[in-house]
């Protein structure tokens, strides 16, 4: 890996109209154009592996990842009621906020490093996430890839609960507890043709630990999932260069999820991968990056 293409995490104040702090990490040349990854519910912006944003930076693309608001080293919204989960179908009193309040730290996040527009890739939530940016602010947006998620429909994309129903609940005060649960976890929802590298998952896992946990984050965004509802109109209306990107043995989001979303918005072009699930298995990442950067070199062809 060539470290040069690492930039150290930087932290900005006051982002978008909720005032938050976000933390960012950039790769590659800034000059080049840039891609925000936007990662899933729970998860940090070290979700994203280094070599996957290697493997962009590589093609001559610019990646910023970021942590979202209740992830990381960003704001947490720990003064925000507990959420309830089980009635949140009809009682959002719980709910803090919705995707649209995390596509606006966003495009926050876009204005305080001063960029117009930026290519967008989102995995699970963060897919839902850049649908919503790609909805409501047309224009800061050159293309979308989404990764592993759905269009808010609940006829689609639903999880396989069976695949997490022996799991229990994650430890919240024991470390090691907490990282043994998540590699069950990840073992469970992963990529039966990819089997995952406990060893490399338990590291990563014990990073984000260290980097900041917060048991109710997850739950915090999960129930802003709930309360943003379904976007497949919305999805028809977009006009921008698109990529549906969908494991064929995703436990945690059904590829209907991902086959909707194409089905959805105009042009998209669907690429699924038989044997994987819900994760980024290793081999898969130079494929993935090669076609996210055909996207994007198309999309900047075209502007």
């Amino acid at each position: 890996m060539n470290t040069k293409q690492i930039h150290d995490e930087e932290c900005v104040q006051n982002i978008g109209p909720a005032k938050i702090n976000m933390a960012y990490q950039r790769f590659g040349d800034p000059v080049l154009p840039p891609v925000f990854l936007i990662m899933g519910g729970g998860a940090q912006m070290i979700a994203w592996p280094d070599g996957f944003c290697i493997e962009l930076a590589s093609r001559g693309l610019h990646p910023i990842r970021f942590d979202n608001r209740d992830t990381g080293i960003s704001t947490h919204f720990t003064n925000a009621p507990v959420p309830d989960f089980s009635a949140v179908q009809s009682d959002f009193s719980t709910v803090t906020y919705t995707l649209s309040d995390m596509a606006a730290d966003t495009v926050g996040l876009m204005d305080a490093l001063g960029l117009d527009s930026v290519h967008l890739v989102g995995a699970s939530m963060g897919g839902m996430i850049a649908q919503t940016i790609a909805i409501e602010y047309p224009g800061r947006v050159r293309s979308l890839t989404s990764m592993m998620s759905t269009t808010g429909d609940p006829s689609v994309g639903q999880p396989d609960y069976t695949a997490l129903a022996n799991l229990g609940a994650p430890p919240s005060d024991d470390r090691q507890g907490y990282i043994d649960w998540q590699v069950r976890s990840l073992k469970a929802i992963g990529s039966p043709k990819y089997p995952l590298d406990e060893s490399v998952a338990a590291e990563n896992t014990g990073r984000a630990w260290d980097r900041d946990h917060d048991p109710l984050g997850m739950l915090r965004q999960a129930v802003a999932v709930l309360k943003s509802g379904d976007r497949t109109e919305k999805l028809r209306s977009l006009r921008i260069p698109a990529l549906v990107i969908h494991g064929e043995n995703d436990k945690m989001i059904n590829i209907s999820g991902g086959s909707a979303t194409a089905a959805a918005i105009p042009g998209a072009e669907l690429v699924t991968f038989e044997g994987m699930g819900h994760g980024f298995p290793k081999p898969l990442w130079s494929d993935f990056a090669q076609r996210i950067a055909d996207l994007i070199y198309g999309a900047e062809s075209s502007r």
